[in-house]
């Protein structure tokens, strides 16, 4: 029985929080030891460019997110972790989907669309003012990135399926004008999978600058927890955990047994700084082991290259055959006699 490929891409403009660990970081480190499938985990170092014109920034950023994954245990004896800019094919493929995109399809894109509605929002004169050509056709590129490795499933957010159903289209039709090639990919959504609220109450997200790092050290976990917002309510009054920061946290990391004692507490009226000593407690015991892996592997950059250029060969592997496939199909190849 084949196995399924599975692709998860992790766009690298930023450090990894907390909301990302429990959000997509610490399933997909499961996922990767599963045997039944291929895993594919890529920095999406091209996705970067949309929004990010920092280039110490994306460096940065794709320096911590590999040395995350690999900290928290990515098995990439099983897994295919690789940089999208180490996989030049995914570029060429870029275009060749280009040429078969309708522009209509693009500009239902839902990322385009909110850009103009704020534009329009704000009187501007141009609908498109600021918009750049790669925020406008990146829903092609990420289907390159998915249909390059024929990938049967890709996890993502509610916000994201939009994307995975334009990559359907473009697929269909590449395959209706020559021949069949691709995959049509599923989006996969686990509704169970936690959204962690941010220092101030919003989800945790880099755009409202309210996330806490998750490989923060020990004295700065601390400091950033003490500071989430709470309530009024004094110690010995009862207090709601179904509208609390804290305790939607605390639940993201701890067994059920201890959320429900935790559930008692604050029923007793806990206090506030009694509740963020006892989560930054739990937090920081559960990251402190792949903390001191985090720091060592950012101590020895040449080890995660390593891992990504290992992950580069087997990703190519793959797409230089393909592409070369995808060539023959659509007219580009040597001539012959």
């Amino acid at each position: 029985m084949s196995k399924a490929n599975v692709l998860t891409g992790i766009t690298t403009t930023g450090t990894p929080h907390l909301g990302n660990y429990v959000g997509a970081i610490r399933p997909a480190i499961e996922a990767s030891k599963d045997e039944h499938v291929t895993p594919f985990y890529f920095l999406a170092d091209y996705h970067a460019l949309i929004k990010c014109q920092e280039p110490e920034l994306v460096r940065k950023s794709s320096l911590e997110i590999a040395a995350t994954w690999l900290a928290l245990g990515l098995d990439t004896s099983n897994a295919v972790f690789y940089r999208q800019s180490d996989v030049p094919e995914i570029m060429e493929l870029t275009w060749m989907l280009t040429c078969v995109t309708a522009k209509g399809l693009m500009n239902r894109s839902h990322a385009y669309k909110a850009a103009v509605a704020e534009n329009e929002n704000g009187k501007s004169e141009d609908a498109d003012k600021g918009i750049n050509m790669g925020l406008f056709s990146y829903p092609v590129l990420m289907a390159a990135d998915i249909l390059m490795f024929n990938a049967h499933k890709v996890p993502v957010g509610k916000d994201q399926i939009q994307h995975i159903e334009m990559a359907r289209d473009i697929a269909s039709r590449f395959n209706h004008i020559y021949g069949e090639h691709f995959t049509l990919p599923e989006a996969v959504v686990d509704d169970n999978t936690a959204t962690l609220l941010g220092l101030d109450g919003r989800k945790m997200s880099k755009s409202y600058n309210n996330t806490i790092p998750l490989f923060e050290p020990e004295k700065k976990l601390k400091k950033m927890i003490n500071k989430i917002k709470t309530n009024s309510l004094e110690p010995g009054e009862p207090k709601d955990p179904e509208t609390c920061t804290l305790f939607s946290t605390y639940q993201a990391f701890a067994r059920p047994s201890e959320v429900e004692e935790i559930r008692k507490q604050y029923a007793e009226g806990i206090a506030w700084g009694e509740m963020k000593k006892v989560l930054f407690e739990h937090i920081n015991d559960h990251v402190a082991p792949a903390r001191d892996r985090y720091q060592a592997l950012m101590q020895a950059p040449e080890h995660i290259e390593e891992e990504l250029q290992e992950g580069a060969k087997k990703a190519r592997a793959i797409s230089q055959p393909f592409i070369k496939e995808l060539r023959e199909a659509v007219g580009i190849s040597a001539i012959k006699a």
